[in-house]
């Protein structure tokens, strides 16, 4: 969808172009650098500010766009850290942003970080390997409640009680360490029917230790009302998404600033209470059947993208 999703941005860095002010794009989500590459080859003229909490991503990201020179600018942290990470450029505001969430496929490519269910690798899943809980710690002292609140809420999981409740009995044996035995464990109490429908076993209860690891949700909750008070006036903004958690806080935040906030029966629509945002894709957008056959990992993508056409209105 990488062409799609640069169409969408264009319009925004074209108008910085018109306006004067060099062009300015925030990759959230810097990954190995393909969308960064798209922007920068687009947009000769452009800095690209790419955010990853992942040191091993940043550097080979940096490693693939060396020939960018200093139009890249790579920046360690968290994607709620927008305002930090345009500040470190030299920048107050961007033209374009793209987050694209979730686990990367650098990530579920390398076996030794614990992200992917399909081999045995250590029980790790950190995005930033430099520090902070290990999807390890969390199955071997999370209580059995807070276990299974973890795997029902953010895996989407309907038996997540039997599988933290697995979970506690194997660690009484022996602590886990690595992601094969914990796919036993699941294997062993979730029934085969819903594995024919629902995909891997262990695939919900991934996610949700995933998401559990990185604060991913929590994080996002804070970092799309930070991008679009960075955003400028006539810049976009695109958010890909990859499971219903991510695009329910998209959807709230961008419709949040997308409606009027006029009292009901106000008579005039003051400045203050005015949409700042355009919605531009009517609903999500989805992958071709083309696309899917070329990234499959793509299929679940939903792609959600708006114009901010206002100051916000904690600065209007």
């Amino acid at each position: 969808m990488r062409s799609r999703v640069l169409d969408l941005l264009s319009p925004g860095l074209d108008a910085a172009r018109a306006a004067g002010r060099r062009p300015v794009a925030l990759d959230a989500t810097l990954g190995m650098g393909g969308h960064a590459e798209a922007v920068l080859t687009r947009h000769p003229d452009a800095l690209v500010v790419g955010i990853d909490r992942d040191t091993e991503a940043l550097r080979l990201a940096g490693e693939r766009l060396h020939w960018a020179g200093d139009r890249l600018h790579p920046w360690h942290g968290t994607y709620d850290g927008v305002a930090e990470a345009l500040a470190d450029a030299g920048v107050r505001e961007a033209d374009a942003m793209l987050f694209d969430l979730g686990v990367s496929s650098y990530q579920l490519d390398e076996r030794g970080r614990g992200f992917a269910y399909s081999y045995d690798a250590p029980l790790d899943m950190r995005m930033d390997t430099t520090g902070g809980l290990t999807a390890a710690d969390v199955v071997n002292t999370y209580e059995e409640d807070r276990l299974r609140r973890i795997i029902r809420s953010w895996g989407e999981e309907r038996f997540a009680g039997r599988i933290a409740s697995a979970i506690v009995r194997a660690r009484e044996e022996e602590p886990f360490t690595t992601t094969g035995r914990l796919v036993e464990v699941i294997r062993g109490v979730v029934p085969v029917a819903a594995g024919r429908s629902g995909g891997h076993p262990a695939k919900r209860t991934f996610q949700a230790l995933r998401i559990e690891v990185n604060e991913e949700l929590d994080v996002l909750e804070a970092a799309l009302p930070a991008a679009l008070r960075a955003l400028s006036v006539g810049g976009r903004l695109v958010v890909m998404s990859y499971h219903s958690l991510e695009d329910r806080i998209t959807k709230k935040a961008l419709t949040a600033q997308s409606v009027s906030t006029a009292p009901p029966g106000f008579p005039v629509e003051l400045e203050e209470h005015a949409p700042v945002v355009k919605v531009l894709t009517r609903g999500v957008d989805k992958p071709t059947p083309e696309e899917i056959e070329e990234n499959p990992r793509a299929s679940s993508a939903k792609v959600r993208a708006v114009e901010k056409i206002r100051p916000s209105r904690s600065t209007a």
